[in-house]
């Protein structure tokens, strides 16, 4: 076999790996009840970014050396695919709220129950960046959407708890945490929300 012929198929057989990342991104949020959740920020890179690698990996007119470029440049690609994808494939609620630009924002979280509550953790920039804390708020779970207030915790105690929840509940953040790539530990940037139901009017 020779060597033009190896480095095509390989180009073809990570393209193939690159296209079904790239699809899984999008089809694994059909998976959750409700609105679908359009992948943005690094997830939406980590989708489009597979699929067009993928398409110009598999395009057979591909010049050879821009094609071992496209593979050299896979592995990052496919980190942010493969994470967007694996994110997606337990529980995952969506709370609407605004940025601090006043625009329109859909948050996607893990969640806990804990006490009677239903709980999630998050970077404390993350919760004032978005006005979170007191606010009324609109959460999607398990295809329900329903009207919350979130109520902020700091203290270490609460925070380390819910972070040790989600990492027993989440098989995603226990092996990404095994790798370094989670938290094992709550940082002390972190914070813990409670979602509490709205009072009535």
């Amino acid at each position: 076999m020779s060597e033009s012929s190896s480095s095509s198929k390989l180009q073809i057989v990570v393209g193939g790996v690159l296209l079904a990342v790239g699809a899984a991104v999008f089809a694994v949020r059909l998976v959750h009840e409700g609105a679908y959740a359009v992948p943005r920020g690094g997830n939406l890179f980590g989708g489009l970014g597979a699929l067009l690698l993928g398409a110009l990996l598999v395009w057979p007119l591909v010049p050879r050396a821009l094609g071992w470029l496209l593979v050299a440049a896979s592995p990052v690609v496919l980190f942010f695919g493969l994470y967007a994808t694996m994110a997606e494939l337990e529980e995952v609620i969506s709370l609407y709220a605004t940025d601090s630009a006043g625009q329109a924002a859909e948050l996607r979280l893990w969640i806990v129950d804990h006490e009677n509550g239903e709980w999630v953790g998050m970077p404390r920039t993350k919760a004032v960046e978005h006005s979170l804390d007191g606010a009324r708020l609109e959460m999607l779970r398990g295809g329900e959407v329903r009207c919350v207030v979130p109520v902020l915790y700091e203290d270490r105690e609460t925070v380390t708890t819910i972070h040790a929840l989600k990492l027993e509940k989440y098989a995603v953040a226990r092996v990404s945490a095994a790798i370094g790539l989670y938290p094992s530990e709550a940082g002390e940037g972190s914070i813990s929300m409670r979602f509490d139901p709205c009072p009535s009017d």
